[in-house]
């Protein structure tokens, strides 16, 4: 490698940032460093406050357990726990990123799902026109129930709407 080649720094800085982001997770916890090396220790994970201040004050290099073990105990995923510090305060927004994104392949899913067995009701439908209106109008109502159903339950009873306590 030579001198001027930055992959090393680029390599080393995860572990870097693994050690700052275990201080400011802890200090944002409250937690001492006794008290955090006995967390480790309860899910698991050999560590003694001694380690844990070495680790933070990059005296002691940190193992890939070891860092698992900080990211099960902070309740981060791994990927975060070694991102650089200064996108420490952001994980929270990368959580949710995650959420969205996995709500949103879900939603795709789940619409093809539908598109799915819409297709198999028409093509079925089309072999048996007789009972097509029918089965129309039912799908038309159970969707129809499902969405009031949802938006009730979402957003409550529209204003003005009371359910009547006598009923």
């Amino acid at each position: 490698m030579a001198d001027g080649d930055s992959s090393q720094g680029v390599l080393l800085s995860g572990e870097e940032n693994v050690a700052v982001r275990i201080k400011l997770e802890r200090e944002a916890r409250g937690w001492s460093t006794n008290s955090l090396s006995d967390r480790m220790n309860e899910a698991g994970f050999d560590m003694n406050p001694s380690a844990v201040w070495r680790i933070e004050n990059r005296k002691r290099r940190i193992n890939v357990d070891e860092a698992i073990g900080f990211a099960e105990i902070f309740g981060v995923p791994l990927r975060n726990l070694v991102g650089p510090p200064r996108l420490a305060a952001m994980a929270r927004a990368m959580e949710l990123i995650d959420d969205v994104v996995d709500a949103y392949r879900q939603t795709q899913r789940a619409n093809a799902a539908f598109t799915r067995a819409r297709d198999a009701l028409d093509a079925y439908l089309t072999e048996h026109p007789d009972i097509h209106e029918e089965a129309d109008v039912m799908v038309s109502n159970a969707m129809a129930e499902a969405a009031t159903s949802h938006m009730l339950q979402t957003y409550g009873p529209p204003p003005g709407d009371q359910p009547n306590p006598s009923a």
